[in-house]
């Protein structure tokens, strides 16, 4: 196994999207090497890390950019690989159907999943006409149900699929032909972020992996979010996992539910590895649990502080200054930002505050569950109120465009039409965030530690107005486009955030009069 991670400076400005492709080698260094060049090599694009195994005969490189150099990268490396990988003649011990296997799109800071979709399928059929190389889109970019799961798309791997692809319907690729050649077919999709972890176990014997892993797996009823499998790397038999959501099922869990296998069958754990890199917020949780930390956040982790001093989300007293000059931005739609950040942060602290309570140890777990939930959507829509000005910014620079000419007039009118739009879906994600907020907020005040119940109250009131100023600035937005019609389904969006926290307020009502004797 080898893996290597490439440092520097990363600039996040603009929406980023993260991509994780499975090539189909291991062993040969210059193959591994040509491949991470011809990602590096699209402007934009950042290499973050690379992961080889010999065993498996895999190798898993991980980028960042921006959406189009992010597509452009994914599928020059896609051609790459089809040009230097055979499968008629790759063996190892990972199931695979393709020289690039699966290639996967992952939303970072600024992006929705929606987008990694949109962009899973735009990629997917330029490899399918391109390059003659059947696609077949999974998880959140699957188009049938049984695709949803990779294992599904992978059963029988390549040599199974290169006899069923033009025979069996069922098997019939998305896009490209229905035949295989040598690099086989690849698996494009979009995804949260996934954590890739493999533990080996005290034995050569693979049966007791395998064993281990289907007690785990959630498919055969075991740990919510877990895939597993049971393999035999450098000599040791490995339990191989992918957790999908680690905020249900954490490693601390994982790891502790392989060891109890283990020992039932009288092995134990030799050692663990991560494959490709681990959101910030799952460490956390496995060092919160390890040294039972009550109200351990990321804030708490020096370079972290640094970073937010070096030019992360501004302080709030930063903001209300900016906010307060004679300027365009930021305006109403970074405040309804701000206003659903603060109120994620107040279910956040009353979510750790119930932590570690004996009184409260039955919703332990789903308290350290809403923890989690909660910080993702304070940083969510912190980083919504930058986009918000932003997108008014580009409003802006629309408008001072020369309209002398009717061709230049005209382009004038397409761009405000473009920029509007964009102004627009950036507030309806905030209304739509603060429903999730005000349903976290909801739940707090109903199990919560009850001296912090004014404090999840306080949350959802906040969460509601932040969804009444994002609403407002989504519904003037949609008075600007020409095409009226476009902007329904956000209203139908606003009506179900709406909804959302309208229930969540009546929760509360309910929860403060239960359990503070309020009337």
């Amino acid at each position: 196994m080898v893996a290597t991670h490439l440092a520097g400076e990363i600039p996040m400005s603009d929406p980023w999207i993260e991509c994780v492709p499975n090539f189909s080698e291991g062993r040969r260094p210059e193959v591994i090497a040509s491949l991470g060049a011809a990602i590096a090599a699209v402007p934009g694009v950042v290499v973050l890390d690379v992961h080889s195994d010999r065993d498996h005969n895999r190798s898993v490189i991980t980028f960042a950019g921006p959406a189009s150099s992010v597509a452009e990268a994914a599928f020059a490396a896609i051609r790459l690989a089809a040009q230097k990988i055979d499968l008629n003649q790759h063996q190892g011990e990972h199931p695979r159907i393709g020289a690039t296997d699966v290639v996967p799109f992952v939303p970072l800071a600024g992006a929705g999943l929606e987008d990694c979709v949109a962009l899973a399928r735009r990629v997917g059929q330029r490899v399918g006409e391109e390059l003659g190389i059947p696609v077949y889109l999974y998880e959140a970019a699957a188009t049938r149900p049984e695709r949803v799961n990779l294992e599904n798309l992978r059963r029988g791997e390549y040599e199974g699929l290169r006899e069923a692809i033009s025979t069996d319907p069922a098997r019939a690729p998305d896009f490209g032909p229905a035949r295989l050649g040598p690099a086989g077919a690849t698996v494009i999709g979009a995804r949260p972020p996934l954590i890739a972890f493999n533990v080996y176990l005290t034995t050569s014997d693979v049966s007791i992996a395998k064993q281990i892993a289907r007690t785990v797996r959630a498919s055969s009823g075991g740990l919510p979010c877990v895939k597993a499998l049971g393999l035999e790397v450098d000599g040791r038999a490995q339990v191989s996992m992918n957790l999908t959501d680690f905020r249900r099922t954490s490693l601390t869990t994982v790891v502790e539910a392989v060891r109890q296998e283990a020992e039932r069958r009288g092995v134990g754990l030799e050692r663990s590895e991560l494959v490709g890199l681990i959101p910030l917020q799952a460490m956390l949780g496995v060092a919160g649990e390890a040294l039972r930390l009550e109200g351990f956040q990321a804030e708490q982790i020096l370079e972290v502080r640094l970073a937010e001093a070096r030019g992360g989300e501004p302080a709030p007293s930063d903001f209300i200054e900016r906010l307060a000059a004679a300027t365009p931005t930021p305006g109403g739609g970074a405040a309804a930002a701000q206003a659903g950040a603060m109120a994620a942060a107040l279910v956040a602290m009353v979510a750790g505050l119930t932590r570690g309570k004996k009184k409260y140890a039955d919703v332990e777990p789903r308290m350290r569950a809403m923890h989690t939930a909660a910080e993702d959507l304070r940083h969510r829509l912190a980083t919504a109120a930058t986009k918000d000005s932003a997108a008014f910014e580009a409003v802006l620079q629309a408008m001072r465009l020369p309209q002398g000419s009717d061709e230049e007039r005209a382009h004038r009118a397409s761009a405000i039409d473009r920029a509007t739009r964009q102004a627009a879906l950036v507030p309806l994600t905030v209304a739509e965030d603060a429903g999730a907020v005000a349903e976290l907020g909801a739940e707090t005040a109903e199990a919560g530690i009850v001296s912090a119940i004014s404090d999840s109250a306080s949350a959802v009131a906040l969460a509601r107005a932040a969804f009444q100023a994002a609403a407002l600035n989504v519904r003037i937005n949609a008075q600007s486009l020409e095409d009226r019609a476009a902007a329904e389904p956000w209203e139908a969006a606003l009506g179900a955030a709406d909804r959302r926290i309208h229930a969540a307020e009546q929760r509360v009502r309910q929860a403060v009069q239960a359990r503070a004797g309020l009337r």
